[in-house]
This record gives C-alpha cells, structure tokens and sequence, in this order.
C-alpha cells in the first residue's frame, strides 16, 4: 500500500515538530510524498535546510520554521507563519522529544530531568495550543501526538523520558474528549523501535547507566535498523486522515492492528493509557 492510498492528505496542510531528524524527519517524507505541504518545525537551521532539500527531491512542497517548542511565542508566531503561506494547519505531528537523562533518578542532574519534561510534554503542548483555536473554529483538524517506549510501561533508568511520554497519553486522551465536539480528533502514536541519534545515546551510556537490557535492545536496532519507516507513516497517515475521523483519544502502537479499526467500534476502553486491548 503506498503512501498516497492509505489516506487522502492531497493539499492538506501538517504542522510536524522535531522534524529535523529522527522519526520526525521520516514522516515528514512521509506526508510529503501523500501530497500534503509539510511545514518542518525543529531547532537546527542545518536538519530543518538538509529535510527540506530531501522532500524537495521527492517533489514535496516544504516549509522551513525555526523555533523552541519549549517557547509558546516561537510556536504560536510558527503556526501563524504556516497559515499565512498554507492558509491553514490541518494536521499537527508533536513528534520533538528528547531521551533525557540516563541512570538512576538520584545519579540524574535536575535540571536535565525537568529540561525533558519542558520538551516532551510542555513543548506538546504548547502547540496544541497554537493549532487548536483555527481548528476548532474551521470545526476541522487532527493531532498526532507522538509517545514512546516507557508510556505503556515502566521503564528503569529513563524516568524523565517515561513519565514525560506517559503523561502526554494522558493529556492527550483528555484534550479528545475537550474538543470532540468541535470535530478534532487527537490520538497517540508510539512508533517502536527506530534506529535514531537515541539508540546511539543509549549504547554510549552503557550497561552501568542505562541497563543490560536496554544495551541488548539498542545493539539489535542498530544492527536492524528497528520496525521499518513505512510502518509508522502508514499508522501516521491514517490517524490524520478522514478515514480515522471516528477514532479519536486514543494511543495506537505501530505493530497493533490498527486497520481493522477503520471499519469497526471501538470498546471505549480499548487503547487507552492503561493499554487494554482485548476486552
């Protein structure tokens, strides 16, 4: 299936953070390559230029914006930035995150832990509360908010990381039940195992610091490069799409059936923080 038929995105227009590099870069790509005009939102002059020259070569339409998700003027000047050249933000990717400190919550420096908090889950945030006001009142619009490894489930050593992405699940769930009634659906991603920069900090903390089982995890997603980019723009692509408007508070993992979804309900406790599936 390729990217163009798993959802109508054509001249759509998507906000996507972190999307200088990593898993946001790749669905950056993603979405471009469906036909949507991708505005790249990150830090570094030099990821968000070389994402750009990328899409660019795959015939996308793409939008260079600089800015802080920690800094809620950067972001609301970013969004005003996408509406004047795109006319609107129909879909929102939160996809900038940090992996945070490494180790025991006491070997940790406060002020790196705290920083992961402000970037994963305010940063979040933060741009929904730019995008959502012209989405409400266009009664129109989709948030992709996207969590990870340790949202579902505990995760020793990386406290920062996991109570920041298992706080954003929830606040996600509670900002769905705000806005359904405007018809803006917002639903989590957890994307799997990906080879990122991350995977690269996790091996260079070692054993001591990040544990044994980590350490075995990272070495096999470098070596495999982890769940294959298509699977995670396919997910993505759905969940911003008409065909998931029905769908909404929810958190999907890349590997889950996902698909059968868009035909059938959903037990309204099915796919939650609390992950349960098969009720």
């Amino acid at each position: 299936m390729s990217a163009r038929t798993v959802g109508n995105l054509e001249g759509k227009s998507v906000l996507i953070t972190g999307a200088g590099r990593g898993i946001g870069k790749r669905l950056a790509m993603g979405f471009a390559q469906a036909g949507a005009r991708v505005g790249l939102l990150a830090r570094s002059q030099a990821e968000l230029d070389l994402a750009k020259l990328e899409i660019e070569q795959v015939k996308g339409n793409a939008l260079r914006i600089r800015a802080d998700v920690r800094d809620l003027e950067q972001v609301s000047a970013a969004v005003d930035r996408m509406r004047v050249v795109f006319g609107s933000v129909d879909v929102l990717v939160a996809a900038a995150g940090v992996l945070g400190p490494i180790g025991p919550l006491l070997s940790t420096k406060p002020k790196n832990w705290n920083e992961t908090i402000e970037i994963n889950l305010i940063g979040a945030v933060n741009v929904c509360r730019a995008v959502l006001p012209h989405m409400i009142e266009r009664r129109s619009g989709k948030v992709l908010l996207l969590v990870g490894w340790g949202s579902g489930h505990p995760r020793p050593n990386f406290t920062a990381h996991a109570a920041s992405k298992a706080a954003l699940v929830r606040f996600g769930e509670c900002l769905a039940m705000e806005v359904s009634e405007h018809n803006v659906q917002v639903n989590c991603l957890a994307p799997g195992h990906s080879y990122t920069h991350m995977t690269d900090e996790i091996l260079h903390a070692g054993e001591d610091r990040a544990g044994v089982k980590e350490i075995e995890e990272a070495e096999q997603i470098r070596i495999t490069g982890g769940v294959n980019p298509e699977k995670q723009i396919q997910l993505a692509l759905f969940l911003s799409s008409d065909r998931s408007n029905h769908i909404s508070g929810k958190i999907f993992h890349v590997n889950d059936d996902w698909k059968r979804f868009e035909r059938e309900n959903m037990n309204p406790e099915a796919f939650t923080l609390r992950r349960v599936q098969r009720i």
